[in-house]
């Protein structure tokens, strides 16, 4: 159950969350639904990829705070919900490309899983009905989505999540090959704002690989057609120690899994395998 009343107030409704009033000014209720898309069409409803999203997104978020990167969470309320501060939202998706594929093969002819010597970042305006189209730094500034000083400072928070992001998820068997931000204005003052990272991170906007394996465990699997994309995102949760005992679309209650317990399933999945 929400903890907050049915009859709140929707602010936005995306392809994968809704956005409700908070309950103070300042803060929105994120919910993470079910639906999987590619582009601005509706395609799928995948039982429980909301709950898993959201508590791999939640975990994440929480984590980057840890090293002191701003975010726009404030907590997990439940299997579906995070309470998150109101941000003015930058109409720019920041994707950052460690490994090739994806576009990448498909624009360039480059070969798949080809380590890049240095990472790559590109900026997407966030338009449906263009297909996000790719866009430089002077496109953003000439057209007003953004200052420089804030895209410097967007480029360096990205790096800086990269970095920090890459090596976590290879202490669990996991390589980041890509993956996409978003990022907002937070208004501290009248005369104070920052910009701090908003939206999610989640299987739904990263490519995960297991290291030795070179399995995909995102959502290529469903756009690709390879297979149960769940499976691949238990996977992730399980790795991260943040998998919901009841991750199959139960909107509250539950347990998290305790870390010895993640990596006892993790292991048990990799000794199946084998």
């Amino acid at each position: 159950m929400s903890l907050f009343s049915p009859k709140r107030k929707k602010i936005y409704e995306g392809k994968a969350k809704v956005l409700y009033e908070g309950p103070e000014p300042g803060m929105l209720i994120q919910y993470f639904k079910d639906d999987i898309s590619i582009g601005s069409e509706k395609k799928e409803t995948v039982n429980g990829k909301g709950v898993l999203n959201n508590a791999i997104s939640s975990f994440l978020m929480a984590k980057l705070a840890e090293i002191g990167v701003p975010t726009h969470l404030i907590k997990k309320l439940n299997m579906r919900e995070q309470l998150i501060a109101q941000v003015d939202m930058i109409p720019i998706e920041v994707v950052v490309r460690n490994v090739v594929a994806g576009s990448l093969v498909k624009r360039y002819g480059l070969e798949k899983g080809k380590a890049l010597p240095r990472a790559i970042v590109e900026y997407y305006l966030k338009k449906d009905e263009l297909g996000d189209p790719m866009v430089s730094e002077e496109h953003i500034t000439a057209f007003g989505i953004a200052s420089l000083p804030e895209l410097d400072e967007i480029y360096s928070l990205s790096m800086r999540i990269n970095d920090y992001l890459s090596g976590m998820f290879l202490g669990m068997g996991l390589r980041l090959v890509d993956f996409k931000l978003e990022f907002g204005r937070q208004f501290l003052s009248e005369h104070e704002l920052r910009i701090i990272v908003a939206d999610e991170i989640s299987p739904d906007h990263c490519r995960l690989w297991d290291v030795k394996t070179n399995e995909s465990l995102d959502m290529d699997v469903w756009r690709e057609k390879q297979g149960d994309i769940m499976t691949g995102y238990r996977d992730i949760a399980a790795r991260l120690g943040v998998f919901p005992d009841t991750a199959g679309g139960s909107d509250g209650g539950g347990d998290i899994l305790s870390m010895s317990d993640a990596a006892e399933r993790a292991n048990t999945k990799e000794e199946a395998k084998r």
